[in-house]
């Protein structure tokens, strides 16, 4: 198969995952500021879906990344620095929809804080595979 078609569908599948995971970030840093406001529960979910649909995003992502390095999980040069970054990054993804899926509203401020500590964590990461994927581009002409 055409290897630009994989390069385009990684292209497309990243940016859906990017977008719900920064969505989520903004909804629940709200939803804790807001705590004992009535628009915090709707924060609180809206940003647990955004990280659900995040993860769930995320797969194929990762997918056509991998039929692209055929493989290859951590290269080198910019793509190592990519993959170092995009596998943290995709394991904490999974792990806060897994995370929010299962605990739904049952939990302390305390509790909340920590995984939004964890999501601070996760767009650092995600915006440090984004450079090093845009730098892969600017290599190749």
């Amino acid at each position: 198969m055409d290897p630009a078609f994989w390069a385009k569908v990684h292209g497309a599948t990243t940016h859906f995952p990017i977008a719900m995971i920064f969505g989520a970030c903004l909804c629940d840093t709200a939803a804790l500021c807001f705590w004992h406001q009535p628009a915090a529960g709707a924060l609180r979910t809206t940003g647990k879906y955004a990280a659900i649909a995040a993860a769930l995003g995320s797969v194929p992502a990762v997918i056509s990344g991998l039929v692209m390095t055929h493989g290859d999980m951590l290269g080198h040069d910019a793509l190592r620095w990519h993959h170092l970054f995009v596998w943290p990054a995709f394991a904490l993804m999974i792990a806060a929809a897994v995370w929010r899926s299962l605990v739904r509203e049952q939990v302390s401020r305390r509790g909340y804080a920590g995984y939004l500590g964890a999501i601070y964590v996760l767009t650092i990461l995600i915006a440090a595979t984004g450079y090093w994927g845009g730098e892969m581009l600017q290599t190749f002409p």
